[in-house]
């Protein structure tokens, strides 16, 4: 027999908040966070402290939610998900509706990524780690080997610091902002310094630097660094954010959720590309000339790096504000010349614009980085994104990033196997 679903006696019914959240299938705090992001009506009780909603409202926002979430994979339709974070078209993106190239050109990495997580700008914002997580991390990291990834060193220590916080499981808004915005710090200070220019105060770019590379930093260096964190914040629904998405589906707190995007950001195809564009960018720069290194490339049948992006027909905008950015450091000028190169040379026969991932080469390559900096950047800024991602998951049903399997297997039942 099919489930029905509940409906009310009247259509002039009230639910109190605990049967909305029951018809819901949610805890009573996101019957409240419908409610603001205006899924839903409330009304105050006359001389009480409670609300009450329509029920059909309520029940309309349950049946939506279990279509959204029953959604076969085998309708031929892709995975789609409702979010009020990024918007990508027509070769722009938008954070909550705003240009997130200007954002990104006006506003330090920390107040874009309030903006991205509450609606607010908070000018001269900045996060600082807390001494006990930051010591607990640096000394897991500490503990790896000497070969360790960048992106692994991040998801050990995320690990570690959340092992420390006995409040992690709390997933309420409040919280989560709160580990949110020591977790970003906590990461960048469990990285190894280099070199004598040694920062653990200040804004996050000038941090993360002192991680990055042994020179000393100048101006117009810092800006770029902190304006591509600040650019890389958040790209929709990304492989690595989808992951975040199921993790707090399942309802694991934060710090885990932030791991489950580190382990998928360190794919080839997603956090990693921009080692390889380094690499790339230096093997052009010792020849001389591009020709030849992408001859031996596609020879090899790898594809070139840095190159082309399937969400923009056009130019990369995060690519254009920091190749602009790059103009003003005077080191980068032979890296500049080497990426043109590059792009002038593979996309001899078909139009193909520098994506993000080279312009972030040309950042490290030019500023004595090593090729795994790249990964390093992408990996601290993305963890804002995942944690706004992850704090509109919680605000969903739970468990509703669940796809039908469609099992094309041998049919059963099928003979036990022999020894």
């Amino acid at each position: 027999m099919r489930d029905q679903d509940p409906s009310p006696a009247s259509t002039d019914r009230r639910l109190t908040t605990k049967e909305a959240a029951e018809l819901l299938g949610v805890k009573p705090e996101t019957v409240y966070a419908y409610v603001s992001r205006g899924q839903l009506s409330s009304r105050r009780v006359p001389g009480g402290r409670g609300s009450t909603f329509d029920a059909r409202e309520v029940e309309a926002l349950a049946r939506r939610n279990r279509r959204e979430s029953s959604a076969s994979p085998g309708s031929g339709g892709e995975l789609s998900v409702r979010t009020r974070i990024t918007l990508i078209e027509e070769d722009r993106y938008y954070f909550r509706g705003v240009d997130a190239a200007e954002l990104a050109t006006r506003h330090s990495y920390e107040e874009v990524a309030e903006w991205l997580w509450t609606g607010s700008m908070r000018p001269g914002t900045t996060f600082t780690a807390p001494e006990a997580a930051a010591v607990v991390a640096r000394r897991a990291v500490d503990g790896l080997p000497e070969h360790t990834s960048p992106t692994d060193r991040l998801r050990v220590a995320a690990i570690a610091a959340g092992t420390a916080d006995p409040l992690r499981f709390d997933l309420s808004e409040e919280a989560v902002l709160g580990t949110a915005r020591t977790l970003i710090p906590t990461l960048v200070a469990a990285l190894p310094q280099r070199g004598t220019y040694r920062r653990d105060e200040g804004p996050l770019a000038q941090r993360l630097w002192s991680r990055l590379s042994g020179r000393d930093a100048d101006e117009a260096s810092l800006r770029a660094l902190d304006t591509a964190l600040a650019l890389l914040v958040d790209h929709d629904l990304a492989a690595s954010t989808l992951a975040v998405r199921v993790a707090a589906s399942a309802r694991a707190h934060a710090y885990a959720a932030v791991s489950a995007g580190l382990g998928v950001l360190e794919g080839p195809l997603h956090g990693a590309s921009s080692g390889l564009a380094h690499r790339l960018l230096l093997d052009v720069l010792d020849e001389g000339d591009a020709g030849p290194v992408i001859a031996e490339e596609l020879r090899a049948g790898r594809r070139i790096p840095g190159l082309g992006h399937r969400l923009y027909t056009g130019e990369d905008p995060r690519a254009r504000v920091l190749f602009g950015l790059l103009e003003e450091i005077p080191n980068a000028a032979p890296a500049l010349a080497a990426a043109r190169d590059i792009v002038a040379t593979t996309a001899r026969h078909t139009p193909l614009h520098a994506n993000v991932d080279l312009a972030l080469a040309v950042l490290t390559a030019s500023c004595g980085m090593p090729a795994t900096a790249g990964e390093t950047v992408f990996a601290v800024a993305r963890t804002a994104g995942w944690i706004a991602h992850a704090l509109e998951e919680y605000g969903e049903r739970p468990l509703r990033m669940r796809p039908s399997g469609h099992y094309v297997g041998p049919k059963p039942p099928q003979p036990l196997p022999e020894y």
